[in-house]
């Protein structure tokens, strides 16, 4: 099977790693040289355009920053849609805009699939993030060696706009969980508590989560680089708002959000890194939230092995 790839970025150019690393048939294409040239080097082949991937392989996969660039590349790779060809989509995006395309794929005789990634850049640089596959069942039976190539965990969630759904949810809730270690944090250091102490604390309690365990080891070394902008924060919070907005349910938390992020990015940039968040507080009170002993960068020291579905309990 050849595989092409558009879209080689912070989780784009891991996810393409993964597949070059396990043996794939793979030719790559992005607006930088530099991120392609890279790839050739280590053995990919060359896109000349997303049309000419669409045109030369099987299964062309694109992993994108925003919407409009998602549109800009389906429309270009369409005329080479057809029978045999498979398109799949990992960015965050819009669940309807993901329907609409894949609808267009469909009826020129291809197949599609929504199928975004969650855990951490670092999990995708070594195949271990987890991947949520929306499309037909005879597709994801298709798929699903290349899907377990770049992710250890891989659920089927039904029909093509399912996978965006739920992402967007889950980043969301990532997001709320942010913003408030980032209060806590400040908090127990305002009442003189040990930061170290404090993070085990949070991390043998009931308040854990995945968050805790990652970005808050980067805020305490004062890193702060999760490899995750303000920008595409700002992106899917904003996408689930919409989402609760189309379907009339009333949101308190997340308009507070898109408040808190937009005044993040005024004093640090549109695409400052999303765990500089705590630098908000720091000024406020003129505390340093930093702790000796925590990683500059997340390795993920879990071992790599393929992929396998998830069964969904029934």
């Amino acid at each position: 099977m050849k595989i092409g790839f558009i879209g080689l970025g912070n989780v784009g150019g891991k996810l393409a790693g993964s597949l070059l690393r396990n043996g794939a048939d793979l030719a790559v294409y992005d607006l930088n040289a530099e991120f392609v040239a890279d790839f050739v080097a280590r053995g990919a082949r060359e896109g000349k355009s997303a049309a000419h991937l669409m045109q030369s392989c099987d299964v062309v996969i694109t992993c994108l920053p925003s919407p409009a660039a998602c549109a800009a590349v389906v429309g270009e790779m369409m005329p080479e849609v057809g029978p045999g060809k498979v398109w799949m989509e990992m960015s965050t995006t819009d669940a309807q805009q993901i329907k609409d395309h894949a609808a267009a794929i469909i009826a020129k005789g291809g197949e599609a699939v929504d199928c975004p990634v969650s855990g951490g850049c670092h999990r995708a640089d070594t195949g271990n993030i987890s991947i949520y596959a929306g499309c037909t069942r005879e597709t994801f039976e298709r798929v699903l060696p290349v899907l377990t190539h770049m992710g250890r965990r891989i659920l089927h969630v039904g029909d093509v706009g399912v996978s965006s759904t739920l992402k967007v949810m889950t980043n969301y809730l990532a997001t709320i969980n942010l913003l408030s270690l980032c209060e806590a944090l400040t908090v127990m250091k305002a009442a003189g508590m040990d930061l170290g102490v404090t993070y085990e604390a949070i991390a043998a309690s009931s308040g854990n989560s995945f968050v805790h365990e990652t970005e808050s080891q980067l805020i305490l070394s004062g890193a702060r680089n999760v490899n995750f902008t303000l920008d595409l924060v700002q992106k899917d919070v904003g996408l689930f708002q919409k989402l609760a907005d189309d379907f009339g349910v009333p949101l308190e938390m997340s308009p507070l959000m898109i408040e808190m992020l937009t005044d993040g990015q005024k004093r640090f940039g549109e695409r400052a890194q999303s765990d500089r968040m705590i630098e908000r507080l720091e000024e406020a009170t003129g505390l340093n939230i930093t702790a000796p002993g925590f990683p500059s960068e997340l390795v993920d020291d879990e071992p790599e092995e393929r992929g396998y579905e998830v069964e969904v309990r029934r």
